[in-house]
């Protein structure tokens, strides 16, 4: 399936203003050649160490084989039930690419202790787990592989026959990895994780749970040239223009999987576009999109649409004025044209797309939390079954819940979006992410939805670093059991309150409004939420 993308629209007008610019400049070129002055004097150091993912498909081909062979050992053990604990692009990547090729990976991307709990009960026996983690010094893949290797001792199972490592070489999981006996994977350290599709962090979790890995190479293999050429109708340069140079920008993605056989792809993009441009008090803000999600009926001038189609003809510039840019293609060509595409907006954009330099504040907040472990802070008041919580502007002006959403929702300025962050079991309560249409039909503005802690890793950069548009609505919910992490003075429930109260605190010193709703009985909070919502 070849690649193909057609614009129309503003995002027509952007792709004829500024793609003849990008060829003159040797941008496509420049990048496929590893230049990092392509982004500025100020990007060009961090730049220079982070284009390893143009040359992932090269570099990853002698993987395929190794991960191929554990694949056969493990099955040949009675071992066919593969877990990822990962966060960010280390689990995005995975999951649309098990999802997309129907192969079955449990992604453990969560601090939840009810969904590490549920994790853990199903198929120990005959589970191995790979712990993904770039820099080898995440909480939250420290914390799933601690509760793994006890689980698999109380088991009476080596944990050295069981967990495989996936990390850059030299890092602190590198070394422990090996001296403990794992299987260790070392990535390509010049590749940062939203990157990261392509290398050892995207295809190891993804052949093991059995997908034909070397296929996803090849696809991508196809587009590598084109990628490469300095053209009008280079599918990265028109993409890149498109999403980035509309004037006046329209600075809300929506991302809208219209009848693709891609499963789960704008999640993916979600993160490399929101953690890539959102900086510098600009970047584009990734919406995720049903194809009858409110937003599309909203004509919000803000609003750029790319749709995910099976066919989105032959020709770039399309006849049919919808405003929308459409994109289709295979798996592998999609991951490698958006992230060149990526790449091309941050220069358009004037911006670093390889830094994120906000992600480490709510980190830092967390870990102090941990460290005092403060009793946590009484609720402003309780309604109906649910604890409200939130910054003096929502909070001083509120009552109940029905008024702690109103004033919230009139915290939202007419160019802002809302965020919906659930810190809660999305195994168990999948239906919390109903809220987010029902949110944005009353707004009726763009709304986001992320599953805490994972989105911490992907977006959270851009709610701290991009425009300061954003007002955010925060679910949490009380753990039923709590669950230790071996040798560490803290639990699974205290490691997740402290992300949600941390990445609070730091919102707020944004002078970004939040409203944390905490779930005492999450199901039948849902309904009182959603009727609250009207």
């Amino acid at each position: 399936m070849s690649f193909r993308i057609s614009v129309s629209g503003a995002a027509a007008d952007a792709v004829r203003r500024t793609v003849p610019q990008l060829v003159a400049d040797r941008v496509a070129s420049g990048i496929t050649g590893l230049d990092g002055a392509l982004w500025g004097p100020e990007a060009e150091a961090e730049a220079s160490k982070r284009l390893g993912w143009v040359e992932a498909v090269a570099v990853s081909r002698p993987l395929v084989p190794e991960i191929l062979a554990l694949r056969d050992e493990l099955l040949a053990e009675g071992v066919d039930h593969i877990v990822l604990g990962g966060m960010g692009g280390s689990s995005l990547a995975p999951e649309v690419i098990t999802r997309t090729t129907r192969a079955h990976l449990t992604v453990l991307d969560s601090t939840e202790p009810g969904q590490v709990r549920a994790a853990l009960a199903d198929r120990l026996t005959s589970s191995a787990l790979v712990v993904s983690s770039k820099s080898g010094s995440t909480v939250e893949t420290d914390s799933q592989r601690r509760a793994y290797e006890q689980a698999f001792r109380d088991a009476g199972i080596d944990p050295a026959k069981r967990i495989i490592v996936v990390t850059d070489p030299g890092s602190p999981l590198d070394e422990s990895a090996r001296a403990a006996g794992y299987r260790v994977f070392n990535a390509d350290p010049t590749v940062g994780g939203r990157y990261s599709a392509l290398t050892a962090f995207g295809l190891v979790p993804s052949g093991l749970a059995g997908v034909n890995i070397s296929e996803i190479l090849d696809e991508a293999e196809t587009i590598e040239l084109s990628l490469a050429i300095d053209s009008e109708t280079n599918p990265g340069l028109v993409l890149g223009a498109a999403i980035s140079a509309t004037s006046p920008l329209k600075d809300k993605l929506g991302i809208v999987a219209d009848g693709t056989h891609i499963v789960g792809f704008a999640d993916w993009a979600e993160q490399l576009i929101a953690e890539s441009t959102g900086k510098e008090g600009t970047g584009i803000l990734p919406v995720v999109l049903d194809v009858d999600s409110p937003e599309l009926s909203a004509n919000l001038d803000d609003l750029q649409v790319v749709r995910l189609v099976d066919d989105a003809g032959d020709e770039i510039f399309s006849r049919h004025d919808t405003g929308e840019i459409r994109v289709s293609g295979s798996l592998g060509a999609q991951l490698l044209v958006w992230e060149y595409a990526t790449a091309v907006a941050g220069r358009i954009l004037g911006i670093n797309p390889f830094d994120q330099p906000d992600v480490e504040s709510a980190k830092i907040a967390a870990r102090g939390l941990l460290d005092a472990r403060p009793e946590p802070a009484p609720a402003a008041f309780v309604s109906e079954g649910i604890e409200v919580r939130g910054t003096p502007e929502v909070i001083g002006a509120s009552s109940d819940l029905r008024s702690a959403i109103d004033v919230l929702l009139e915290e939202l300025p007419a160019n802002g979006y809302l965020s919906v962050q659930a810190y809660v079991d999305r195994v168990a309560y999948p239906e919390v992410a109903q809220l987010r249409d029902a949110l944005a039909a009353r707004a009726g503005r763009p709304v986001t939805f992320g599953w805490g802690p994972r989105f911490l890793h992907s977006t959270g950069q851009f709610h701290k670093g991009g425009p300061a548009v954003g007002v955010f609505l925060q679910l949490t919910q009380r753990p039923t059991e709590d669950l230790s992490i071996p040798e560490r003075p803290f639990t699974f429930g205290q490691l997740i309150a402290a992300q949600a109260s941390g990445d609070a605190s730091v919102l707020a010193e944004h002078d970004r409004p939040v409203l944390t709703l905490t779930l005492t009985e999450p199901a039948a909070n849902l309904a009182t939420l959603l009727d609250a919502i009207g």
